[in-house]
């Protein structure tokens, strides 16, 4: 088998070669390139130790003292660049043999080293694992997932990202061994979940529940699984549901992690009515606050955890196809993240009984086929498109805080039924009424 390696790459090997060690393209990108993929990144690994490959090169960056990687700049980018180790009962020391690199290398696939002048290293049967689309790992798997747990989760994502399967063995460990997810630092598991949710097969997460991993992850989550929706809008259980809802859900980091997280308030407000109807009131309220403390706990980012918060509370709010109706959601969530929650509503209501669809889905049209009306014809719809301001109602005499923030508010409210009332002369008129009222 040949790999075509890029330049950069090429130039980095052929230099550590020609001091004496030896290179080969190590890893993910071998298995990529196997796949036909253009690799993210790409590694190096070598016997030559990190002084010498520091020595080789002019820039460089210590990318982990502990491993002794080292990231080889050219240009504007950077390549990273390992040296075998091997594991012994004193610890991690360096090594001259390719093969004790590719024994601490979690799953066969990603066990593979390549050399233009050798061919294919293969020492564990990876290339075998790609055809089979197979998810193996190498050595015993307890073994494996004692020394780093969050082995379980990759092997998911690998799944997620390959569509592969995962081995029947590895997948009788991840049992075994699920409780050992809760070691892991909870960005780890954030990351893996990301690329999960991201992949063309969010609806992996399901393996989570099935491999008893998501009870320790997101045991807010987990109790979906099963939580019964009787009504006629509904045919799955809430997990089934919320799986269906990401997989209806376009690619995109905040969508997905709404749809994740939508109804999973739910098993904490059920409640049955005298027909034996289901209902979840407040669920939305639940929703968010459960929310708020998971991504707050995978600490992701705030303006994220701001979006997704405010499309969970949302998701089931209903925005009927009119202007007023449309305007007044788009003031709330502003402009990009309001056609995120008519996204998200579609997707929600796909994942529902078929029979309700079109219905929602030609309501949820007409309010998006309004909503890109408002913002190409400039219709004001926020408090920063009036025609008067903080500093217009303090010249009132408006208190600055709350006084202004409801006046502004107000105006707004008006502006959004009627246009043609954002006009200077209007406003300035309608605040001092409004501050005259309120003084008597």
């Amino acid at each position: 088998m040949y790999i075509q390696i890029p330049d950069d790459i090429s130039s980095i090997m052929d230099k550590i070669r020609a001091a004496g060690s030896t290179a080969y393209l190590y890893g993910d990108a071998v298995r990529d390139c196997i796949l036909g993929k253009t690799p993210t990144e790409y590694k190096i690994a070598t016997n030559a130790r990190p002084d010498e490959i520091k020595a080789l090169f002019t820039r460089t960056i210590d990318t982990s003292a502990q491993s002794g990687a080292v990231t080889v700049i050219i240009g504007k980018s950077g390549y990273e660049v390992i040296t075998f180790k091997k594991d012994t009962q004193n610890g991690m020391v360096f090594s001259d043999d390719p093969r004790d690199e590719c024994l601490r290398a979690d799953f066969t696939i990603n066990a593979m080293l390549f050399d233009r002048f050798e061919g294919l290293t293969d020492y564990f049967g990876g290339q075998r694992d790609i055809q089979l689309h197979l998810i193996r790992c190498i050595g015993h798997p307890e073994r494996r997932f004692g020394e780093d747990p969050i082995m379980m989760l990759r092997a998911v994502r690998l799944k997620a990202t390959l569509n592969f399967r995962i081995d029947r063995f590895t997948e009788k460990i991840i049992k075994k061994c699920a409780v050992m997810i809760k070691k892991v630092n909870p960005v780890r598991i954030a990351d893996e979940l990301n690329k999960i949710l991201l992949s063309d097969n969010p609806g992996c997460i399901r393996d989570l529940h099935r491999l008893g991993l998501l009870t320790h992850i997101m045991p807010q989550l987990e109790a979906c699984f099963g939580e019964p929706q009787k009504n006629k809008y509904h045919i799955y259980d809430v997990g089934e549901h919320i799986m269906h809802t990401i997989e209806n859900t376009p690619n995109d980091h905040t969508l997905r992690w709404a749809a994740l997280l939508h109804d999973i308030g739910k098993p904490c407000c059920p409640s049955t009515d005298p027909n034996g109807t289901i209902h979840f009131y407040g669920h939305h309220r639940e929703s968010r606050r459960i929310a708020m403390d998971i991504l707050h706990r995978f600490k992701m980012d705030p303006q994220s955890i701001h979006d997704i918060a405010l499309l969970v509370e949302n998701h089931d709010y209903r925005v009927d196809p009119n202007y007023t109706s449309v305007k007044r959601m788009m003031s709330k969530t502003g402009e990009e993240l309001f056609e995120k929650l008519l996204l998200l509503q579609k997707a929600d209501n796909m994942s529902k009984n078929p029979k309700h669809y079109p219905e929602k889905r030609n309501r949820i049209n007409s309010a998006l086929a309004l909503y890109k009306e408002i913002i190409a014809t400039k219709q004001p719809y926020k408090i920063s498109d009036l025609a008067v301001n903080s500093s217009d109602l303090l010249k009132l005499g408006y208190r600055q805080g709350r006084e202004i923030s409801d006046t502004l508010r107000s105006l707004l409210d008006e502006v959004i039924i009627k246009p043609e009332l954002n006009t200077r002369v209007y406003l300035m008129n309608r605040a001092t009424e409004m501050r005259k009222r309120k003084r008597l």
